[in-house]
């Protein structure tokens, strides 16, 4: 994985050949906590969604964002601070991996739980996505919504429908391990940045389901 500073992530991984990674209600919510020890310092979080065999995060890595050491615990010097981007990937390594243990435990189980790599895709960096503008009859026309805005906003939206595209449920607020409840004022958890989620302009848009 690697992070550049000032882009919108989406972090996706899910379990070896697809088996489930959350068991029951006390799984999730023991993974929202690694998330919010692992993941929340070093990013703004604007979309998350556990699903029984998977989960999504979508991430804002901001400029001026300088993080401590990874160990919560420990008090560091000065020079022993380091940039967000360079921590973070260990950082969600080691919340697979501890998460990980901690399930092998309880189920009496061994081997790995995720896929050996988590995906890390860059959402605002157009190369590779879509592009602002196409040719067509020999004119060249510029797309209303630029790429770098669109693809988040589908990924956004795609994240917060998942639960009913999957059918787990027939309405997304029936799902309690979504940050959807969230942006629809129905729970005000505190993993998310709503204020960059304004600043970005993402938007719920139920037509996404379809």
């Amino acid at each position: 994985m690697h992070f550049q500073k000032g882009h919108i992530y989406h972090l996706f991984n899910q379990g070896n050949n697809q088996e489930k990674i959350f068991y029951k209600r006390d799984h999730y919510i023991y993974f929202l906590r690694k998330i919010k020890l692992h993941v929340f310092p070093y990013t703004e979080i604007l979309a998350w969604c556990l699903m029984p065999n998977h989960f999504h995060l979508m991430v804002y890595l901001p400029d001026d964002l300088l993080v401590e050491n990874i160990d919560q615990q420990k008090s560091v010097k000065q020079n022993d601070i380091r940039e967000s981007t360079d921590i973070l990937p260990k950082s969600i390594g080691n919340m697979l991996s501890s998460y990980t243990r901690a399930i092998n435990i309880q189920n009496n189980r061994s081997g790995s739980l995720f896929r050996s790599k988590t995906k890390a895709l860059c959402l605002t960096e157009i190369d590779g996505i879509t592009k602002s503008w196409y040719t067509n009859n020999g004119f060249t026309k510029i797309n209303i919504q630029p790429a770098e805005k669109q693809y988040p906003t589908i990924c956004y939206n795609y994240i917060l429908n998942n639960p009913v595209k999957a059918k787990l449920v027939s309405r997304n607020e029936d799902w309690e391990f979504s940050s959807y409840l969230d942006v629809t004022d129905k729970r005000k958890g505190k993993l998310l940045s709503y204020s960059r989620i304004t600043e970005l302009g993402l938007v719920l848009d139920e037509r996404f389901v379809d």
